[in-house]
């Protein structure tokens, strides 16, 4: 297949980009990773002594000898078994390694994946759209330089999200399977997508257009691959807990944080922040002074967080509401001020804040300044093109489009029913970029049509 002078163009276009604003994003979170309000240190923290207890040997890669050690099971296993395989091949026991190889394999893999998806979903042009919007975007930009689990769980939901398209569209139950394998993977790295398989099963059902039983068929290998990928992490948080837990001591935690950050639930003895969580769990049961949020007996008090927010939450159900659509703006917002508690949605790159001070002027200053006005351009733009993309899919094929909602609506309802950032919902954007990028391919095909029809009335 040969390539002509304009795709050349367009594809270095693209590169150059994409390396630029990632470089630019990259030098700024690097130097920002000891600054909390910009890197989540005290979380970090966490897998890091996990990742060095592994490589010392006093923590095991998945089991778990100590039935008291309930701070182990906050989070699922495999992201601090990766930071200890980046620190031993690396030598560079911080997060700077982490950061580095994370951002390495997402300047291929997130292009590849929502740029796939687009491409299996619509057309090359949405393809092309697709991957200049992310290559453009401050928020995938920022964490991919973000050392953290987010975005590799991303990845792998992304990718189960290609193969159930595929499995949409070929009626193959091996896709299906393994769009739930994928899943399944995700979830070793982080707790978000784990009820996701359900959606994406009910999604098979509704939407595959063939007999009940392939239907059937292709909905129950999406459960069924998910549930044997996860089975391994149930299984052992029932033999070593005496509390069972399958996913974990923290939905009570982000569920009582989430009522701490409206001033209704302050007011009713609720508060946002680890710190102050771990304060109140202090006063209320009397814990040692070195206590832990999740330790000790750390279950069992999650457990009591969810019994009284939900009992809360029932009181007032209709504010609660309310609660949960501010979040759900907060998740998709990625202009203007971020939505408090949200998190932050990317920075624009300008050269103040990425470049070294003898570069602040100058013809390269102003290069990356332009590049920060376009991305300020593309991300008030975003929502509208994503909405329109999702009328143009919905009008040429309901069932596709519907697949792929199915993620989008995942994160957006019952994913802000607690406490939740926008970093735990990139998969979301990652789909809702697919559908700008449809949304700019209409524009730009309608643009031609126009211009088209314009050269055929002046030689009539």
């Amino acid at each position: 297949m040969r390539i002509n002078r304009k795709q050349l163009l367009t594809v270095s276009a693209l590169l150059l980009i994409a390396i630029s604003v990632r470089v630019l994003t990259f030098q700024f979170m690097h130097a920002h990773l000891n600054d909390q309000a910009w890197f989540q240190v005290g979380s970090y923290a966490k897998f890091d002594r996990q990742a060095r207890a592994i490589l010392d040997g006093r923590q095991k890669l998945f089991w778990i000898d100590d039935p008291t050690r309930t701070d182990l099971v906050q989070y699922p296993p495999a992201f601090p078994a990766l930071v200890a395989l980046i620190y031993k091949v690396s030598g560079d026991h911080s997060a700077y390694s982490v950061q580095l190889v994370l951002w390495l394999a997402d300047l291929l893999l997130s292009f590849l994946l929502i740029g796939g998806i687009a491409f299996t979903a619509f057309s090359w042009r949405a393809a092309i759209a697709s991957s200049f919007l992310v290559a453009l975007s401050p928020l995938f930009a920022m964490y991919a330089a973000y050392p953290s689990a987010d975005l590799p769980a991303t990845w792998f939901v992304l990718g189960g999200n290609w193969l159930l398209l595929l499995a949409l569209q070929h009626k193959h139950v091996r896709l299906a399977l393994g769009a739930g394998l994928l899943l399944g993977i995700a979830c070793w790295l982080r707790v978000n997508p784990w009820y996701l398989c359900v959606g994406w099963a009910i999604a098979l059902l509704a939407f595959v257009k063939a007999t009940s039983p392939v239907r059937l068929k292709l909905s129950t290998a999406v459960l069924l691959g998910t549930i044997v990928v996860i089975a391994p992490i149930v299984i052992r948080n029932y033999l070593v807990f005496p509390d069972f837990t399958a996913t974990g001591g923290t939905i009570g935690a982000n569920v009582w944080e989430g009522l701490g950050e409206t001033e209704f639930g302050r007011k009713n003895g609720f508060r946002f922040g680890d710190d102050k969580m771990l304060e109140h769990d202090r006063t209320k049961m009397n814990l040692p002074p070195d206590a832990e949020l999740q330790w000790p007996d750390g279950i069992r008090r999650d457990r009591e967080r969810v019994r009284e927010s939900i009992a809360f939450i029932r009181q007032h159900p209709i504010w609660y509401v309310g609660v949960m659509f501010g979040r759900m703006w907060g998740m998709l917002k990625v202009a203007g001020d971020p939505a408090p508690y949200s998190g932050s949605s990317g920075i624009n790159v300008t050269s103040s804040k990425c470049l070294p001070p003898q570069w602040h002027g100058g013809l390269v200053a102003a290069g990356v300044n332009l590049l920060g006005m376009i991305q300020s351009v593309m991300r008030y733009l975003f929502l509208p093109l994503a909405a329109f993309g999702i009328y143009v899919a919905a009008r040429q094929d309901w069932r596709l489009s519907g697949l792929l909602l199915v993620t989008v609506i995942y994160y957006l309802v019952p994913g802000t029913a607690a406490h939740t950032e926008i970093r735990y919902v990139l998969p979301m954007h990652g789909v809702l970029i697919v559908f700008a990028g449809l949304g700019i391919e209409m524009l730009f095909r309608a643009k031609a049509q126009r211009r088209g029809e314009r050269r055929k009335g002046k030689l009539t």
